[in-house]
């Protein structure tokens, strides 16, 4: 065996088993209990598929890889640490636009060194949609990351005509794309007027985007940015970038068709219907009742003498950074063998699992954590329920009212339970820009303050309970 082939044989081993790696750790992610595991065995793939490309005979020069390889490290290590859990759904959009923007430019720096007579057709097609997927995947998941951070109007930004805009710049994309195959030899202005309408798509995709649907266009993002890759290992030959980035856009993409489900939505709808924007004059629905306000000391009593406890977290518990003082009130509760289990909803949060990442940060037993689907029909038999900062997830509204923009999506039945404690600092709406009827339910009771220092009420009373006890 020559040294190449020995070399060839390393390389395709190397991708064989970070291919495994990749299918295996994926499969470990569908469960909580096993998800850590499988980001490691994902971990190890990509670390194999990296020292199989450096082995690989088509590399000159390690000397600007080595660069980039120091640089990306430090500047992922420092992203890590400092980027507080709260803020995971925007970093997580960074990172798709620095893998979009990395395979968009690989995608220019393949067409401007070859051009696209010499690519060839079907090279010239996996680049097309390189370009094109990554450009859109860049620029959307930018604005996706300024609406999460508030540098955007978290509301659908729209005017008048925009999806047939946004269809004709799409159509012109398309076609350009089209054009760079079935004629090889046009001008290389057309490729750039592609590059520079997939940016301007990506923008305009997703700034009539209203917040609530921010975990649906995260997971879409995603599958576009794995098409994007996989396309660019066609691009360039490599197998391991074709795979990696077919798992990638199809896990995104059944992400993104579940997180619709959840939503009782279609994909079309979230891309062009700007859900969540707020009501336009007319539009609000009055909700009538009375608001009950209940003291912290009363609350913590009311959960003190259950004997079944319901936690609904929401995104106002990230903000709020109180998941580990409910882990707390967890487990004092369960100390005096009253039983404790959390809901979660698909989309609670802004990004798909966002409340199980917090809880399982604060140590919150897996078998505490019950879907939507398990535990909907315990709330009949549940004494009380503790909403943490979630709003739309838990409003009657989409199971009562065929004039609500959220009629239809599936809900956790907190309004099932014998008693309902909403913890939020005021009575503002959630992202679908509505009141919630569950505030004005007779067995709601409201405790207002920031969560976290409202959750700790309730653990020092909790304690002085006990030691009276």
């Amino acid at each position: 065996m020559t040294p190449l082939d020995l070399n060839t044989t390393l390389v395709e081993l190397a991708y064989f088993a970070a291919a495994v790696s990749f299918i295996l750790g994926l499969k470990l992610l569908s469960n909580p209990r096993t998800a850590r595991n499988g980001m490691f065995l994902a971990e190890f793939g990509m670390l194999t598929a990296i020292v199989g490309t450096l082995l690989s005979h088509e590399v000159v020069t390690y000397q600007w890889i080595l660069v980039g390889l120091f640089v990306g490290t430090t500047a992922g290590v420092f992203i890590a640490w400092w980027t507080p859990m709260t803020a995971m759904p925007q970093r997580t959009a960074l990172s798709h636009a620095f893998g979009a923007c990395a395979v968009a430019l690989v995608g220019v720096a393949e067409y401007y060194s070859h051009g696209a007579v010499d690519l060839g057709r079907v090279k010239m097609t996996a680049i097309g949609f390189e370009v094109m997927l990554g450009g859109l995947t860049f620029t959307g998941s930018l604005m996706a990351f300024g609406k999460l951070q508030g540098l955007l109007p978290g509301s659908p930004v729209t005017y008048k005509g925009q999806n047939t805009a946004n269809m004709a710049i799409l159509l012109g994309l398309v076609g350009c794309v089209l054009f760079l195959i079935i004629s090889p030899t046009a001008p290389m202005g057309v490729f750039y007027v592609m590059v520079a309408l997939s940016l301007a798509f990506g923008v305009l995709l997703v700034l009539p985007i209203g917040a609530a649907d921010m975990p649906v266009v995260i997971a879409l993002l995603n599958a576009y940015a794995g098409l994007a890759g996989s396309a660019t290992g066609f691009a360039l030959d490599n197998k391991i970038l074709i795979i990696a980035g077919a798992l990638d856009g199809a896990s995104g993409l059944i992400l993104s068709i579940l997180m619709c489900k959840a939503m009782n939505r279609s994909i079309t709808n979230v891309l062009f219907g700007a859900f969540g924007k707020a009501p336009e004059a007319g539009e609000a629905t009055t909700v009538t009742g009375t608001i009950r306000n209940l003291p912290a000391d009363e609350a913590a009593a009311m959960l003190t003498g259950a004997e079944r406890v319901v936690v609904v977290p929401g995104y106002g518990m990230a903000v709020s950074q109180a998941q580990h003082v409910v882990k707390e009130l967890s487990d004092l509760l369960g100390e005096r063998g009253i039983d404790v289990k959390f809901a979660i909803h698909p989309v609670a949060g802004r990004m798909p699992g966002h409340m199980n990442v917090l809880l399982a940060e604060a140590g919150v037993p897996y078998d505490q954590l019950k879907d939507m689907e398990e535990i909907n029909d315990e709330f009949r038999n549940t004494d009380v329920v503790v909403v943490i900062g979630a709003n739309d997830v838990v409003n009657p509204a989409a199971k009562n009212n065929k004039a609500s923009p959220i009629y239809g999506m599936p809900i956790l039945n907190v309004d099932a339970a014998r008693s309902v404690l909403v913890l939020k600092r005021s009575m503002a709406p959630g992202f679908a820009g509505i009141e919630n009827e569950l505030f004005y339910r007779p067995n709601t009771f409201m405790v207002f303050g920031d969560a976290r220092k409202t959750v700790q009420d309730f653990v020092n009373a909790a304690k002085k309970v006990s030691q009276a006890a």
